[in-house]
């Protein structure tokens, strides 16, 4: 049975949390999804293809949403697509037609840029993009010589997610697309690790459904990478044995990881309250 006193000042911890003013900071945040899926592919080709467009057009409404994304509020409509130019190999397809799929159009909702563009595409993240958009290596066509020019340019990337940007990385493995320093442009994720496999038995998290995902969309497909740890995002959802195949959430970014936004603080009150909830009704 927890000590009264600790029970006490968690209520009250909690209660101060989710009573406080939705406007209590103005602090911009960054707003980040990464997965191990690769609905660029499978929303074109694969067993579900609802489920793969349906994660990316929920995971694109979360980094633009105009309410915390700055540049999207501030009338920037559009987003950077980072995606090799050179033919994909076997198995591999090029993401736009996922994009397209999902309702995307070239020209008009992004601008594609390969490595031979890509430096000075990233410098107009804030001007011209309200996001960046990472295809997958494996489904997707994302090369090394992409990848690299993204992880050297980490600092420029934080900075734009700080001032309020958007960020979609789709899964990173080096399976077909031989990569190393897989998503190394934000240098907390250094815990992800290749693992394919067919989507069988994935869970969704009660955070991923507020991105307004369901089961349905997490299954039928494939997945390529998982992830070790959280870097401070929240977990949307897992596969059958527990490992974590997406993370999402906003916050200030460093290199260390993720400060979640006060939302975040205000939802784990919300489960605070919860437990001690269920704690008294067992002890009474």
């Amino acid at each position: 049975m927890p000590c009264p006193s600790v029970a006490k000042l968690a209520l009250a911890l909690a209660l101060a949390l989710v009573t406080a003013p939705l406007g209590w900071s103005d602090t911009v945040v960054g707003s980040i999804v990464l997965t191990g899926h690769d609905p660029d592919f499978h929303a074109a080709l694969g067993g579900n293809t609802t489920g793969a467009i349906n994660l990316i057009q929920d995971s694109m409404k979360f980094i633009t949403d105009p309410a915390f994304n700055t540049f999207s509020a501030g009338g920037i409509n559009q987003f950077l697509y980072v995606e090799g130019s050179t033919p994909p190999p076997g198995g591999n397809i090029e993401g736009d037609l996922g994009l397209a799929a999902a309702g995307f159009v070239e020209g008009v909702n992004y601008i594609e840029a390969d490595a031979s563009t890509l430096a000075a595409q990233l410098a107009n993240l804030g001007t011209k993009y309200s996001a960046l958009v990472v295809a997958s290596d494996f489904g997707g066509n994302l090369t090394q010589a992409e990848l690299s020019i993204l992880d050297s340019q980490s600092t420029q990337i934080i900075a734009f997610l700080n001032k309020g940007g958007g960020l979609f990385a789709m899964a990173e493995s080096g399976t077909t697309n031989p990569t190393t320093g897989q998503f190394g442009f934000l240098p907390f994720v250094v815990t992800s690790s290749q693992l394919n496999r067919s989507e069988v038995g994935n869970t969704l998290t009660p955070f991923g459904a507020t991105l307004g995902l369901t089961n349905s969309d997490i299954n039928g497909n494939a997945s390529h990478n998982i992830f070790l740890s959280t870097g401070g995002l929240n977990v949307v959802d897992r596969d059958a044995f527990g490992n974590i195949l997406t993370l999402a959430g906003r916050g200030q970014v460093t290199v260390g990881g993720v400060t979640p936004e006060p939302g975040t603080l205000i939802l784990v009150g919300s489960g605070l309250i919860g437990v001690i909830a269920r704690r008294r009704r067992k002890t009474t």
